[in-house]
Order: structure tokens, then C-alpha cells, then sequence
């Protein structure tokens, strides 16, 4: 792995055929890839099939010169660290390519541990920005109870599972409702693997634009289609040495699960744009609340890529499944929102408890999490009690809004369902319509809200 982690894209280019045929052994051996050229022509065209991630250039060559390479690398790709050589008479010429954007210069003749020093320095740079990026991505992506909390039988089966499958790098597929905590679970993964100090990037399949999916899961080269003013890293390449969580897989077309499928047996990626690919060290997690063998049956998921990713299969629990561990999980999410360490027992008080048991929690931990939130707000900070819970949760009062209407016709003969939607239709109507703000106050997560109302409309209609 370590090997695979310091690996770059080099662009070697100089006049001199000796060196490049040293070059062209030495290279390699060092670990690297390598596109030898022997002059600046060949560069720009070696530029226009792929990126690299690190140029070593001659300065002085016949034709075009290292300086025109330069500016060219600099304009399609500034990612690509360049190092000059150069003669010892000209270490002007390299102080004015350093303040040109140059990384480093050599003096020629170069020595091969000078080459994989700066080599070095470069993968250990690339190395931090990806974990950058990659810390980035996740802050974005937190959410959920941080750690995995459970006593249940199904989740101590979860917990030995992950023990003995997360130092090896066999595929997982993690199987569960929306909101049972997949990604937590992943990290767990991650965490327990020999890859823990290198990038965990989480990917929700769903959340990512139609047309720019294989964009943002590959990257492109700058140009490579409208809007595409500037190169950039796939988040593929960002988890190289590390992690990738594909969330929500089943949201895939057919055509990026080939894509994927190819991805995963080759280990190659191709940036969008480009002709040449590239290798990276990736080990993939995928997760869905869908049933992918059923989609398989449909024919709208592909079996080889379903065989691919399923070494090893995790199937969560929902929270109706394991309310057992709901007092823990509740103090758990109480004291992450308070920023607290520790929170005395009786911050629930008991008739509340009694009622987060009783809720059957179709949004699992994430509707238990904004239900908490919900009533941490409008508790006295000291006990949480019924009322301080979302009206969905089963309270009969709430302090953050004025008091519910009357519901039409009285609660006789009605059943629960229609009980629930009259409250869901006031708590909009409060809202002028707006459904993020009604969810939030409902204490259910939007795409719960969503499925309440469709699950409404069909029955009228029906």
C-alpha cells in the first residue's frame, strides 16, 4: 500500500536520448508511471491525452522550450507540479522558474536520489491535499450518533462482522433502512482497516447530478466538456490509499455501474476528457436501503457489479428492530447536541422514555436524532419531557409553535393515519407550504414527510 500511495503520473521530458533511456528504467523502478518525451512538442501532445501529477522538464531543447511547456502545464494543467533541470550556469533562469510557479529545480546532470527525493515530496504533498479534500467531504457528510451504539443481538452481530472483515480489503455491501446509520458503519470499517490513516471519502450516489456523476467520481481534464473551466480530481482518485463509501448505490444508471463494474476490476480510473488511465489503491464500501437482487431480477442493476461488490454483506437493523438500545442512543445523541461529555440519566425524564419506545421510528436513528434536537431546544436544559417532543413523536403539546387547530369531525371512528395527516396538513399550512420547515418541526426527516404525503394522495386517489 505504501508503495501504491507515493505512485505518481510522471511527465518526463528532455532532449538528451541517454537520459531519457535511463529515465525510462529508473522511473518505474522508483514506483512511478512514466510518459518519456524528447522534445516540447511531444510534451503538449502527451498533455492533451492525460494529466500528471508531476513534470520534470529540461529547460533548454531545441523546437519549443522547457518555458513553453511550462506555460502550457500551468494553463491545462495547474495541478501538475513541474520540476526544471537545468545547467549549473543557469540557476537565474531556475529562480525565475520557481517564481513562475515551478515546484523545485535540479542541476544537471541530475542524480537518480536527487529525482526520487523531490519525487517524494510531491506524493507526500498529494498525498496531504487528497486527506484535505477528503476531511472536507466528510465534515459535509456528518451526521448521526458518531459512534456505533448497540447491545442488541443483531447490532453485537454488526460489531463482530466489522471486527473480521475490516483488516482484510474484501468489498462490503451494507444493507439497511434509510437512517439505520450505513455510513457509520463504513467508517467503523475504515477505522478497524490498515488504511485508517489514509482518506475516508464518502459518496452519495443519490445526491449527485445526473450529467456529472462520472465527473465528479473520476474527474476531468480542463475542457473536457461545457463548464469545464478548470481540471479535476474524480473522488476516486482522492480516496486513493484509502476509503470509498458509495452511499446509495442502487440510484446508479446502468451506464456508470459498467463504468463502476470496470473501475473495480481493473483498478484504473480514466478522467473525463482523457485517453490514458491511471492506477488507483481503493478499497470500496457500498451501501442501499434498495434490494439490489431484486433489482437485479428487474433488470435495472447489473448482476456482475452486484456479485462484485458483495463479498461481504452487513444488513443493519431498523430502530423498530432494536429499541432496546434506544435509552442509550438517546443520551448518546443528547450529549453530542449539548457538547457534552457525560449527561446525568434523568435528562430523559421517565414518561419520555416511554414514549421515544413506543414510536415506531420509520426514519430510525436520523428521525430519533431531529426528534432529540427537536426537544434539547425547548427543554429547560435539565429534563426532556413529552411535550418537548415533535407533535409526530406522540406529545400533546409543543412550545415551538402556537397551539394545533381542532382536528375537523373529532378523533370518533377516525383512524390514526388520518389523524397523523391532519396534523401534517396544519403544521404546512403554519408553514405557507414550505415542507423542510414543516418536517423540522415535525421532527421527521423531509423524505419521511414526502413519502407521508404520496402515501396520502394515493389513497384519495385510490
Amino acid at each position: 500500500m505504501a508503495a501504491a500511495t507515493h505512485k505518481l503520473r510522471v511527465l518526463f521530458v528532455d532532449d538528451e536520448a541517454a537520459i531519457r533511456e535511463i529515465m525510462k528504467i529508473e522511473l518505474p523502478r522508483m514506483g512511478h508511471e512514466v510518459t518519456i518525451c524528447e522534445d516540447g512538442a511531444a510534451a503538449l501532445r502527451a498533455l492533451e491525452k492525460q494529466t500528471f501529477d508531476a513534470a520534470l522538464v529540461d529547460l533548454k531543447m531545441p523546437g519549443l522550450s522547457g518555458w513553453d511547456v511550462i506555460e502550457h502545464i500551468k494553463k491545462v494543467s495547474p495541478e501538475t507540479e513541474v520540476v526544471i533541470s537545468t545547467g549549473h550556469g543557469d540557476l537565474e533562469a531556475a529562480i525565475q522558474a520557481l517564481r513562475y510557479g515551478a515546484y523545485d529545480f535540479l542541476p544537471k546532470p541530475c542524480k537518480l536520489f536527487e529525482i526520487s527525493s523531490v519525487l517524494k515530496r510531491i506524493a507526500d504533498k498529494r498525498t496531504l491535499t487528497n486527506k484535505t479534500i477528503a476531511l472536507e467531504t466528510r465534515l459535509k457528510a456528518v451526521e448521526g450518533s458518531p459512534d456505533l451504539i448497540g447491545r442488541t443481538q443483531g447490532m453485537l452481530r454488526v460489531k463482530k462482522l466489522i471486527e473480521k472483515i475490516a483488516p482484510t480489503d474484501s468489498s462490503v455491501l451494507i444493507l439497511g433502512e434509510t437512517g439505520t446509520g450505513k455510513e457509520l458503519v463504513a467508517r467503523r470499517v475504515h477505522d478497524l482497516s490498515q488504511r485508517v490513516q489514509m482518506p475516508f471519502v464518502p459518496v452519495n450516489c443519490g445526491a449527485l447530478a445526473e450529467n456529472l456523476v462520472e465527473s465528479e467520481l473520476f474527474g476531468h481534464r480542463k475542457g473536457a466538456f461545457t463548464g469545464a473551466d478548470t481540471p479535476r480530481k474524480g473522488l476516486i482518485e482522492v480516496a486513493n490509499g484509502g476509503t470509498l463509501f458509495l452511499d446509495e448505490l442502487g440510484e446508479l444508471d446502468k451506464t456508470m455501474q459498467v463504468k463502476l463494474l470496470r473501475f473495480l476490476e481493473s483498478g484504473e480510473v480514466r478522467r473525463v476528457g482523457e485517453n490514458e488511465a491511471f492506477h488507483v489503491d481503493v478499497r470500496v464500501i457500498c451501501a442501499t436501503n434498495r434490494e439490489l437482487s431484486h433489482m437485479v431480477e428487474e433488470g435495472s442493476f447489473r448482476e456482475d457489479l452486484y456479485f462484485r461488490i458483495n463479498t461481504f454483506e452487513i444488513h443493519l437493523p431498523s430502530l423498530r428492530e432494536r429499541k432496546e438500545d434506544i435509552p442509550e442512543l438517546a443520551r448518546t445523541l443528547i450529549a453530542r447536541y449539548l457538547k457534552r461529555r457525560d449527561i446525568p440519566d434523568s435528562i430523559l425524564a421517565p414518561e419520555t422514555l416511554e414514549v421515544l419506545l413506543h414510536h415506531e421510528w420509520t426514519g430510525n436513528i436520523r428521525e430519533l436524532a431531529n426528534a432529540l434536537e427537536h426537544a434539547v431546544i425547548l427543554s429547560d436544559g435539565l429534563t426532556i419531557r413529552p411535550e418537548d417532543l415533535p407533535v409526530s413523536i406522540g406529545a400533546t403539546t409543543s412550545k415551538s409553535a402556537p397551539a394545533l387547530l381542532p382536528i375537523h369531525g373529532g378523533a370518533t371512528g377516525r383512524t390514526l393515519r388520518e389523524i397523523e395527516m391532519d396534523v401534517i396538513h396544519q403544521v404546512l399550512d403554519r408553514h405557507q407550504g414550505d415542507k423542510p420547515k414543516a418536517a423540522h418541526e415535525l421532527g421527521i426527516a423531509l423524505k419521511t414527510l414526502y413519502n407521508k404525503l404520496n402515501g396520502d394522495q394515493s389513497r384519495v386517489a385510490g
